[in-house]
């Protein structure tokens, strides 16, 4: 008994010994799989942290770009532009009167309206009117092709000058001049002191006179561009009684003869009207010098008898 009991006290610390390795293996075994697994967990989150930045780097790149087009796609594309359209007509026709009518009818169904006009009539009683038209720009190149169709045209002019960057450089400039006014009204609101208001009443005076300027401008440029200005001068010809086709015939031989006879005449009595002054003069101072001399010659035999009597 006592050795049986010896025996099995011997084998009690082996056994505790290989349980102990055993509980030792185990606890190193799930501190190992602990391990594993926190590492597992943050090589995740790294790399969905790398991931992350990786996104965020290709949007500043790639995505960037392309968020750069999407800006520009969105971008406010530029206004229409600005255009000062002027031309200037000249046409022949038979009647001006009736081709100035025209012109008003086709101006003011034009949407348009007739500005300044002068008549004149030269030497022979033929009138020339310039008359100043103002069109709508849509309505322009219609009107000018209306135009030209009263009659023959002999000239045509037209310029166009793109006054764009003055339009916006003029509105970006009232903005600004409306806010600088309403800033020295606020201060004038808050000022205190005389001196104060005093200054910024002659500031405001100023500014106010700059952007009044500045909408002038604006305005004058606005009537400008969307109205076109055309001037027109229409003239009268003279109606010719044959066609410049028609060859010469013997009537008209005859007449050129005649022509010529009554203008060598013509020049003829013009150089005798111009001769004829000198003529007379010199005609008058023959005759007198005839007169003299033959009075002279009678005297001289009747004085020759009595001188030899008397010898």
């Amino acid at each position: 008994m006592a050795q049986t009991h010896a025996h099995r006290s011997r084998r009690r610390p082996a056994g505790a010994l290989a349980a102990l390795f055993l509980a030792a293996a185990l606890a190193l075994a799930g501190c190992g799989a602990g391990d594993d697994s926190s590492d597992g967990g943050m090589s995740a989150d790294s790399k969905a942290g790398a991931a992350a930045r990786q996104e965020g780097a290709l949007d500043d790149g790639s995505g960037g770009g392309s968020r750069g087009n999407r800006s520009a796609d969105s971008a406010p594309t530029l206004g229409p532009s600005h255009v000062i359209r002027t031309a200037s007509l000249t046409v022949r026709v038979k009647d001006v009167p009736k081709a100035l009518a025209e012109a008003r009818t086709v101006t003011e169904n034009a949407g348009g309206f007739v500005g300044d006009e002068s008549t004149t009539r030269d030497g022979e009683g033929r009138e020339r009117t310039r008359v100043v038209l103002r069109v709508p720009t849509e309505k322009y190149e219609e009107v000018l092709t209306a135009l030209e169709g009263t009659g023959r045209l002999i000239e045509r002019k037209a310029k166009a000058e793109d006054v764009t960057e003055q339009v916006v450089d003029v509105e970006s400039r009232i903005t600004t001049q409306r806010a600088s006014v309403a800033r020295i009204r606020e201060l004038m609101d808050r000022a205190t002191r005389i001196s104060d208001v005093v200054t910024l009443e002659g500031e405001l005076s100023t500014r106010q006179a700059d952007l009044e300027s500045l909408l002038a401008r604006q305005k004058s440029l606005k009537d400008r561009t969307s109205l076109a200005t055309v001037t027109l001068s229409l003239s009268e010809t003279a109606v010719k009684k044959a066609d410049e086709d028609d060859e010469p015939g013997f009537a008209d031989a005859l007449a050129g003869g005649w022509n010529a006879f009554v203008a060598v005449f013509r020049w003829l009595g013009m150089a005798l009207a111009a001769v004829l002054p000198f003529a007379a003069v010199t005609a008058l101072v023959l005759l007198l010098w005839f007169r003299f001399s033959g009075r002279s010659r009678r005297s001289a035999p009747a004085a020759e008898p009595e001188g030899g009597e008397e010898s």
